[in-house]
């Protein structure tokens, strides 16, 4: 759209630098492209394409405006992060870049895809405010109580299948079985010793195939909920189950293996005004993957801040559809995912 915006101002520049009168029509309104025996008028145009890609233009118009003047202090930043995309996508594909862009996005430029993700940029900062002021200092606090936990120091015994891409399904099961069996072992030995802490030491030494902890005897040193990368999901849980001294009596599954978890000592939990910001900050961030209409209302809210309105009737109907529409389908994403999570 930009550039075909750039195009008809050069004619008009050529034609001015020549020397000619711009063509008129009938009501006045000044021709910008002739042929013979006709001309087409600007407003025709404009007529055109308001039908078509000008709604989408004009909002990205509008809310390029006034987020600039919103974010003011963020614009460096939208235009890094984008230019950034772009070099990305300009690396993966080399000379295809171009194409790549105009097949998965739609748009005809890089120009114009790199602007569309400045603006985006800026959209997700309008979000991200307009999500943090819905959460209630009520929902905060009970996050708080519920969700927030002190650090706890813990040891882990890490037995991992020896599985490799070429081994049959049935390989790679009697691998993992053979595993299970091992840490299983581990488990019953520590059972049955008088002090587990100096045993478990003793077998994270001997046994674990986690290098970089079995001569500390497991030492992982202190957790929390959010500590560990993806390659432990389920470990903090089981972890966070024991009390201290007490380690799992049923091996922890990850995909990295067999985990044998010994809680060993607690921490303090954070005071709540130290926590607020993040608390606040991880709850804006459900509510906006959980709720789909929350991004659309912050656009809203923001265009009505700065008093945004659509003279041209036709568009500001087309505005108020693609609101409703757009919210209609938030709704039944909302309800889809609430179904799928309950299932």
């Amino acid at each position: 759209m930009k550039k075909k915006m750039i195009l008809l101002g050069t004619c008009l520049l050529l034609v001015a630098g020549c020397g000619k009168e711009i063509p008129k029509l009938k009501d006045g309104s000044e021709a910008i492209v002739t042929f013979d025996n006709g001309k087409i008028s600007a407003n025709e145009l404009y007529n055109e394409i308001k039908d078509t890609y000008g709604l989408s233009t004009l909002i990205n118009m509008v809310d390029k405006n006034i987020l600039e003047k919103e974010y003011k202090k963020d614009l460096e930043d939208a235009k890094s992060s984008a230019k950034s995309q772009i070099e990305q996508i300009e690396k993966q594909y080399g000379d295809d870049a171009l194409s790549a862009v105009q097949q998965y996005t739609g748009f005809s430029s890089m120009e114009d895809y790199q602007d569309y993700l400045y603006i985006a940029y800026l959209q997700n900062l309008a979000v991200e405010d307009y999500a943090k002021n819905q959460i209630s200092d009520s929902e905060i606090q009970k996050y708080y109580d519920e969700k927030v936990y002190g650090d706890i120091k813990v040891s882990h015994i890490l037995i991992t299948p020896d599985v490799k891409d070429d081994m049959s399904d049935d390989e790679k099961t009697k691998a993992e079985e053979k595993a299970k069996k091992e840490a299983d072992k581990l488990i019953k030995e520590l059972k049955e010793a008088k002090d587990v802490s100096k045993k478990f030491k003793e077998l994270a030494k001997k046994s674990s195939d986690d290098e970089s902890t079995s001569e500390n005897g497991g030492d992982l040193g202190y957790i929390n909920t959010d500590t560990l990368s993806s390659d432990y999901d389920g470990f903090a849980d089981a972890a966070y189950k024991l009390k201290d001294g007490e380690y799992t009596t049923e091996a922890v599954k990850t995909t990295l293996g067999y985990h044998i978890i010994l809680r060993v000592k607690t921490k303090e939990k954070a005071k709540l005004d130290d926590v607020k910001d993040k608390i606040k900050e991880t709850l804006s961030e459900e509510l906006i993957n959980n709720d789909a209409t929350t991004s659309i209302n912050a656009l809203q809210e923001i265009r009505k801040k700065y008093g945004v309105e659509i003279k041209d009737s036709e568009l500001n109907k087309q505005y108020s559809n693609y609101i409703q529409n757009s919210l209609s389908k938030a709704l039944e994403q909302n309800k889809s995912t609430t179904e799928n999570t309950e299932s």
